[in-house]
């Protein structure tokens, strides 16, 4: 069984022989979520996709604005875990568990920084390029004598955002220091939300970890102590704090695509407030109302509907943490918190995930922003791949030149080069692909 007092250590991923207690007022935890906050990765979220194109007149979340609500939710649901396992524990206050607050603020920043150009169709377009497109070629070839392994085509075949955030979070990079951002290890195993290797997804394509990030995850998942499940060495039990970042995940995106929605005009204002009324009882409906009496502007009504249903399904989901604490410590919990919350705003919920399906995510403006990245995302690593496959061109030495230097897009295995190739296209914002895609097509040309 997990414990809480092996779970949380403030030991730093790539700088363990240099762990120490700082004397200062930030604690290491704080120190992670500030140090995404100023970094490159974070900051190209903002031209990132979540759902719908990014905005004209009328503006929708994107990647970063979700990011930091997902964080702030986040936060409220792990200082809130916190408080009622002291309240049990109390022999815990002089632990880190105190801290959980800001250890899953923090991972809930990280938890989209593997996540491609254009939205989940970016991943879609990486994984069906290897299993259906040109990129099937790869099976084929070889690289000083050998061939990409099955687990290797496997990590191609199933490409999944968290898996690749890890992976941005841990790897060293050309040029840069030894354990990527050098996060805790707590927060690093708080963002892996499927602890086990690609040859271990099956048919759902999800999965925590590349080939490459292996090792990385097994020395974090022994320090930690994280369940190890069915004998298996690259199969592990979720660390507790996954289950808070995923729920802050699941409320943030079902209420902010809905909003969205509402400003875009998909939705009604009396089908949006219908959706979110049906989270509450009678009486709790009344006072609404009732307030709606006193607010008077439409979006300040939306926005206060959508506030209170954060509001409880944060009380919610803490409830369901702390009922099942025993089962998430033992690695048998099953499913998300959010499927384990009272009836009325889980009959709620599913509702507006199934008007979400319907007319959010399968409506002309979001399916538009698919297609478009398909055929960029594509396109980019067609010529990308050919280019490291066949180093000798002409064409491939324009545009490997092309690519930063902190991408080792020279290195002799096979594999590590089309790595390379994804995490330059992975980490590029859609208006860096689309520009990209425009000029290697000679649909722009620089200033001449």
């Amino acid at each position: 069984m997990m414990n809480w007092n092996q779970l949380i250590s403030a030991k730093r991923f790539g700088m363990e022989e240099f762990h120490s207690e700082r004397q200062e007022n930030r604690s290491e935890f704080q120190r992670d979520y500030d140090r995404l906050i100023f970094s490159a990765p974070f900051r190209r979220l903002q031209n990132k996709t979540q759902v719908f194109p990014l905005p004209g007149s009328i503006f929708v979340h994107n990647r970063l604005t979700h990011s930091l609500e997902v964080s702030c939710v986040g936060r409220s649901l792990g200082n809130d875990v916190a408080k009622a396992i002291l309240v049990r524990q109390p022999e815990l206050q002089n632990s880190y568990l105190p801290e959980i607050g800001s250890i899953v603020s923090a991972a809930c920043l990280a938890h989209d920084l593997g996540n491609p150009p254009f939205g989940h169709s970016g991943e879609r377009a990486i994984s069906t390029f290897f299993s259906e497109g040109k990129g099937q070629a790869l099976q084929n070839i070889q690289s000083n004598g050998e061939l990409l392994s099955s687990m290797e085509w496997e990590d191609l075949t199933h490409f999944e955002g968290n898996a690749n955030a890890f992976r941005l979070l841990t790897h060293q990079f050309e040029g840069r220091r030894k354990g990527g951002f050098a996060m805790t290890y707590t927060t690093l195993a708080s963002i892996v939300k499927y602890p086990f290797s690609s040859s271990l997804a099956g048919k759902k394509s999800k999965f925590g970890f590349f080939v490459s990030e292996e090792m990385s995850f097994q020395k974090i998942a022994m320090e930690l102590g994280l369940t190890q499940l069915n004998d298996h060495p690259l199969k592990y039990a979720r660390h507790p704090l996954v289950y808070l970042v995923e729920a802050a995940d699941d409320i943030c995106y079902q209420m902010m695509d809905i909003e969205d929605a509402h400003k875009l005009k998909i939705l009604t204002t009396e089908e949006t407030k219908d959706l979110l009324m049906s989270y509450f009882s009678e009486n709790r409906k009344e006072h609404i109302r009732k307030t709606f009496h006193i607010v008077s502007d439409t979006n300040e009504q939306i926005a206060y509907l959508r506030s209170s249903v954060i509001g409880l399904l944060i009380r919610e989901c803490t409830r369901a943490f702390l009922d099942h604490e025993n089962e998430i410590l033992e690695g048998k919990f099953e499913g998300t918190l959010i499927k384990h919350i009272s009836e009325c705003p889980a009959i709620a919920y599913k509702h507006c995930s199934d008007v979400s399906l319907k007319k959010i995510y399968r409506s002309k403006d979001v399916l538009d922003i698919e297609l478009a990245g398909f055929r960029v995302i594509s396109t980019l690593l067609e010529l990308m791949i050919d280019a490291v496959t066949s180093p000798e061109k002409a064409y491939s030495q324009l545009l490997i030149n092309r690519v930063s230097g902190q991408y080792n897009i020279k290195a002799p295995g096979l594999y590590e080069r089309v790595q390379a190739v994804l995490d330059y296209i992975s980490g590029m914002t859609d208006v860096f692909a689309l520009d990209l895609y425009r000029k290697i097509n000679g649909n722009s040309l620089p200033a001449v």
